[in-house]
């Protein structure tokens, strides 16, 4: 028996040895490459295929890269695009995050995911580089708070931002009687225009359209809900207190508001909103088409419309106007809206971490900023750059970049995700009649209550 022990632990042990022989000489020939890519090579991970991101793959192809080499002949920059969907690109990355072996040198972030990544150890704290760059300060004070997670650092320099308005066709608008420009002041005047559309137009043109399923993910919570939510006294998250709010009036209001848009009939068909497509619906289909009097989306909806993009439509920029979405009773500011955007990141793992941050400083200089946003069709989160001739001759940007002014961002906790999806579950709920506007104000005190525990929620 003893016998048989050590001839046991004889094996167990060359068959360990063989493994770390065999993962050694897998990451010891990974790390030799590793280690002559750290002097010689750093790579840029983003997400690909489809064409998404074209924009983003010409300009580091044709702009950026050619310069670094320049100036860096000895390194060679190596894309590493993911051709994944933006769901499964977030849990890709986390996952090549762990390792050096598969870390990249350079990530981009959506910077939603910032805090989460950085809470999770995921990506190096650019405090110290930060303050000798000064160009950190042509960087839109509102949307350097997506790259600044909860412990107060900064872990990403942003390449784009957006907003989120009120799209509306004019012609449409004027045949309901409607006055354009059209001006919102209130929800109530968001209501009376679409009530307008609906009494004066024929029955194939919605009047409205909001995200407002749990198959538009985001797009639901953060283009409806949050749009709605942010034009009130009460925001999702305090900051000052760090704590959800999980009982308000905002709250309770929104959901009171989608309600009524699916009670007085003036919300597309749930067939069609409640699709994962429904985007691709209401932008590349009924907007064109003439049959979407309203839309409450985003800036990158021009894309759609250009002559390269997914529904060409040369009248568009004629016959729409993108209007500020009003706060809830006209209260000051007055106007409201939500950013997002992505960032250029280094990961923790990183083999060359002082490379990528000279390329990251390259990358986000006033004139390649320009040159990105040309190409790439986003809003820039550079303040100079935004007051270029060439950028504001770009259809609506100047529009878009006005409502940077009163924007808000996701809050950059890590529980967000969870009460993201809570969110998104709630409004389709709602829109089709599940559940009353207060039951689910009530289901989100509860639900949000155990994601983040009692100690984390308040009420206003």
């Amino acid at each position: 028996m003893r016998f048989f022990s050590w001839r046991k632990m004889i094996g167990l042990m060359m068959a360990m040895v063989f493994c770390l022989v065999a993962v050694a000489c897998s990451d010891g020939s990974a790390s030799e490459t590793d280690g002559e890519s750290a002097e010689n090579e750093i790579s840029i991970t983003y997400r690909s295929g489809g064409g998404t991101n074209k924009g983003l793959t010409d300009w580091l192809n044709e702009e950026v890269i050619p310069q670094f080499e320049k100036e860096h002949p000895d390194v060679n920059v190596k894309l590493a695009p993911l051709e994944v969907n933006e769901g499964d690109y977030f849990a890709k990355v986390s996952l090549l995050l762990q390792s050096e072996n598969t870390a990249p040198d350079i990530v981009t972030e959506d910077t939603f995911m910032v805090n989460s990544d950085a809470s999770a150890g995921y990506l190096e704290p650019l405090d110290e580089r930060i303050e000798g760059w000064d160009e950190w300060d042509s960087i839109t004070e509102n949307v350097k708070n997506g790259v600044i997670a909860q412990d107060g650092k900064i872990y990403g320099v942003p390449y784009n931002t957006d907003s989120r308005g009120l799209w509306y066709n004019k012609e449409l608008l004027k045949q309901a009687g409607v006055e354009v420009p059209w001006e919102p002041k209130s929800w109530d005047d968001i209501l009376a225009a679409a009530t307008a559309v609906k009494e004066n137009l024929p029955d194939d043109v919605v009047p409205l359209w909001m995200n407002s399923g749990k198959a538009t993910g985001e797009a639901t919570s953060m283009q409806t809900f949050q749009m709605l939510l942010y034009g009130t006294d009460d925001p999702l998250y305090d900051h000052e207190s760090q704590k959800w709010i999980v009982e308000s009036d905002g709250l309770l209001d929104t959901f009171k508001f989608i309600d009524t848009v699916y009670e007085q009939d003036l919300g597309p068909e749930l067939s069609q909103v409640l699709n994962g497509q429904g985007g691709t619906v209401a932008y590349q289909q009924l907007m064109p088409q003439g049959k979407l009097a309203i839309g409450l989306d985003g800036i990158w909806q021009t894309g759609n419309w250009r002559e390269d993009g997914a529904a060409p439509w040369p009248e568009a920029f004629d016959t729409l106007g993108f209007a500020a979405m009003p706060t809830q009773n006209g209260e000051a500011p007055g106007t409201t809206s939500m950013s997002g955007g992505w960032a250029l990141s280094i990961p923790a793992k990183s083999n060359s971490k002082d490379l990528a941050w000279e390329f990251i400083k390259l990358a986000s200089t006033k004139e390649n900023n320009l040159k990105l946003q040309l190409k790439d069709g986003n809003l820039t989160p550079r303040e100079d750059v935004a007051q270029e001739p060439e950028y504001l001759e770009m259809e609506m940007f100047e529009e878009a970049s006005s409502f940077l002014e009163n924007t808000h961002f996701r809050p950059a906790v890590d529980k967000y995700p969870n009460v993201s999806t809570v969110i998104q579950t709630l409004v389709e709920n709602v829109v089709s009649d599940k559940i009353t506007p207060e039951e689910a104000a009530e289901q989100y005190k509860q639900e949000v209550t155990e994601i983040v525990g009692e100690d984390l929620v308040t009420s206003k």
